[in-house]
């Protein structure tokens, strides 16, 4: 079944947020062999170019690999996968925070829901 992107960012940055969702779940550990552009080109119904740009992201910041005629693989680098995670959770919280802003919501009554949430 094709993904569903959104509108709001460009296809090639949501399949690159999704190859590195994979990676700090740990669906694709440390080392692993990811799929191959094709594969995710069909997979997600878009054109192999537009996979093709979301790896050389991911080969940018470091997380993937390309070992040549054998594909891409997961970095081993932890300090890597450790920053990008941060990254990550540094973009949510600052999406949350002016959601949360939009709404009058108090820093400190953000805080009491995110426990609330999270128990």
């Amino acid at each position: 079944m094709a993904w569903k992107f959104s509108s709001d960012k460009p296809v090639y940055l949501q399949i690159a947020d999704r190859i590195v969702k994979k990676v700090l779940s740990g669906e694709y550990s440390a080392g692993e062999q990811i799929p191959t552009v094709r594969q995710i080109a069909l997979e997600a119904a878009v054109n192999p170019n537009t996979v093709q740009h979301a790896f050389s992201e991911l080969e940018n910041e470091g997380l993937i690999i390309s070992k040549g005629t054998l594909g891409r693989f997961v970095t081993d680098d932890t300090e890597i996968v450790t920053a990008c995670r941060r990254r990550m959770a540094e973009q949510l919280v600052r999406e949350f925070a002016k959601n949360m802003e939009q709404l009058s919501i108090t820093k400190e009554q953000a805080v009491t829901m995110i426990e609330e949430v999270m128990e």
